[in-house]
């Protein structure tokens, strides 16, 4: 027989993390940043058919004080890089990134000198949202990933750690080989 039990129905019990992240993810504003063909499925997501208002994300900020959500949609030139960047800075913490589409994720079918071959190298980005252009479905389940990581994430000295336990885990990350029976490397 557990605590729960013993408790009046209506009583709530859950960690201070818990409920930030919950009311976090239930408040998250877009700062939308339409570079390409992408943007178009972004404006749809909003759309009735889809409807962001159901994720409290239906005011999308035109200015990157009021946003915490930068969804950068399409491929991003060398000259709109400093832009993209200075938009990031403007806003405020805690901010995430979801790159939306192959152009802004890898650069896509322009592999040349005047488009950046992936908005991380300008800005760090949480959530990569593959598809040429995505549809808005994917986009909507990409958005619903990101509240799953921002209701766990920590709080204070834990989310510091937090972060450099992740970061030390992914410095720890070895490149794939592949190794035949024979030795050599495939």
């Amino acid at each position: 027989m557990g605590l729960e039990e013993k408790l009046p129905s209506g009583v709530l019990l859950t960690s201070v993390e818990k409920a930030a992240g919950w009311a976090r993810a239930r408040s998250v504003w877009p700062a939308t940043f339409g570079l390409a063909c992408c943007a178009i499925e972004l404006f749809q997501t909003g759309g009735p058919k889809h409807d962001l208002a159901r994720f409290g994300m239906e005011r999308a900020s035109n200015t990157p004080r009021q946003a915490d959500l930068m969804i950068v949609a399409g491929r991003l030139s060398q000259k709109m890089a400093p832009v993209l960047r200075q938009i990031y800075d403007q806003m405020a913490d805690p901010k995430w990134v979801i790159s939306m589409g192959v152009c802004a994720s890898s650069g896509g079918m322009f592999n040349n000198y005047a488009i950046v071959q992936g908005v991380d190298h300008v800005v760090p980005v949480d959530i990569y949202l593959p598809g040429c252009p995505p549809r808005p479905e994917m986009l909507m389940d990409s958005i619903l990933k990101l509240h799953d990581k921002i209701i766990n994430m920590k709080l204070g000295k834990n989310r510091e750690r937090q972060i450099a336990e992740l970061e030390e885990a992914r410095l720890n990350l070895r490149p794939l080989h592949l190794i035949s029976p024979e030795g050599p490397e495939l």
